[in-house]
């Protein structure tokens, strides 16, 4: 692992550590939430972003916005900067809109808060979650059956790409989803 990776890694384990001492409801999704299923390094997907399914709470997703602050994370609504003042105000129209928030340090680490899963509901795929462990912190994860058809569901060029490139991967790794 290059530095930078290890550097991005640490800084996105302090935020889910952060996320958790907010007492912010998160599932860890998508092709990062895939790789807590790797056996290995070699097994391991890339990926620029991380993301993180947030429930359409907007009180949890104001708590989301200030553990991202705590952590020194910039936060963006598409291409302009996420309101301020972050209140309940504008956490309900981004809760409303479905808005995407995206998180990020300048150094790497990007973070995607969403308020969608193609397919799935916040509460159906925290109720069914996987728990990992990384530096004493418990992380909730996806099950991979629900990440895997999710990108199926969405059907976006880069998801059919991933699906079919790791297609024997991810098929080796369903057993550690049960």
């Amino acid at each position: 692992m290059r530095r930078e990776d290890s550097l991005t890694v640490d800084a996105f384990v302090h935020l889910l550590r952060t996320l958790r001492e907010h007492d912010v409801r998160f599932v860890v999704i998508g092709v990062w939430g895939a790789n807590f299923y790797a056996v290995d390094a070699g097994t391991a997907f890339t990926t620029e972003d991380r993301d993180l399914f947030l429930p359409l709470e907007p009180a949890n997703t104001l708590r989301a916005w200030r553990a991202c602050e705590d952590v020194g994370l910039s936060l963006w609504c598409g291409a302009e900067p996420l309101d301020i003042p972050r209140d309940d105000v504008v956490a309900r129209a981004v809760v409303e809109r479905r808005a995407a928030v995206r998180a990020a340090d300048g150094k790497g680490l990007l973070v995607d808060l969403t308020l969608v899963m193609t397919g799935f509901d916040f509460e159906t795929v925290w109720t069914e979650r996987r728990e990992f462990t990384v530096e004493g912190v418990p992380i909730p994860v996806a099950r991979l059956r629900h990440i895997v058809h999710s990108k199926a569901l969405v059907g976006r060029d880069k998801d059919r790409l991933f699906l079919a490139t790791h297609a024997d991967a991810l098929e080796q790794l369903f057993p550690r989803d049960e």
